[in-house]
């Protein structure tokens, strides 16, 4: 990346949305990257069922705060760099307050949280006021990473999520929306006997993925702060 783009990394700001597999496993990697600052927000804590695909879930971690872990594993990592922790959980009529404190401070905001109204209210934001924003789909019931792609949300296929960001975003006039996706068809699981439609007990996610998505969305980030690629 060169001095210059390693320089220009090390004065970024970051923010990530989401501590789960996706997200954690990103700030992973934007901290092992040389970001400067890195602003995170989940309100969750680890929990047991994290430890297949979470950067930071581990035995010893399991209930405690994931932005105070995150927080130690970018300390760990880079003591250089500046972690701002927002312990909330980002409703949709959150999104403007919270963008709006951002706005001209962070140089990329990455969306990997679960919550679909959450996301078309990032998704709208940061098209109205021209933030850069990557935002990542689905990695429930895939098991392919051959398949992941990085598109516009218009352009994907395959993807339940996609499809109805595409539709909501329609609605919304979101003209673009730059995704994380996976083209894979996803896998087919029956519902657990018994299980209500709220539990979404067919959906299950390889432990491989969600670090996958994060790492493939931190890269695309590094590389356009360091100058090295175009958005």
């Amino acid at each position: 990346m060169g001095c210059e783009g390693l320089a220009r990394l090390a004065s970024s700001t970051v923010m990530v949305l989401g501590l789960g597999g996706v997200g954690s496993n990103c700030v992973e990697a934007l901290a092992r990257g040389g970001v400067g600052r890195l602003v995170v927000v989940d309100h969750d804590v680890v929990q047991k069922s994290n430890i297949n695909r979470q950067a930071i879930a581990f035995q010893s971690t399991i209930g405690r705060k994931k932005t105070d872990v995150v927080r130690a594993m970018v300390a760990d990592i880079n003591p250089d760099a500046q972690v701002e922790a927002l312990d909330a959980f980002v409703l949709a009529e959150d999104v403007p307050a919270l963008l709006d404190a951002y706005d001209g401070r962070a140089d990329y905001v990455i969306d990997a949280i679960d919550t679909i109204s959450t996301k078309l209210a990032i998704a709208e934001y940061a098209d109205r006021a021209g933030m850069r924003l990557i935002s990542s789909m689905g990695a429930a019931n895939k098991l392919l990473p051959e398949c992941l792609r990085i598109a516009d949300v218009y352009d994907t296929v395959n993807c339940p999520l996609c499809r109805i960001m595409r539709k909501e975003g329609r609605k919304r006039g979101i003209r673009r929306l730059r995704v994380l996706y996976s083209c894979e068809q996803p896998v087919r699981v029956p519902v657990r006997e018994g299980a209500t439609r709220k539990e979404r007990s067919n959906l299950g996610t390889a432990s491989y993925v969600p670090p996958i998505m994060g790492q493939m969305i931190a890269g695309a980030v590094l590389r356009e702060l360091a100058g090295l690629d175009q958005a």
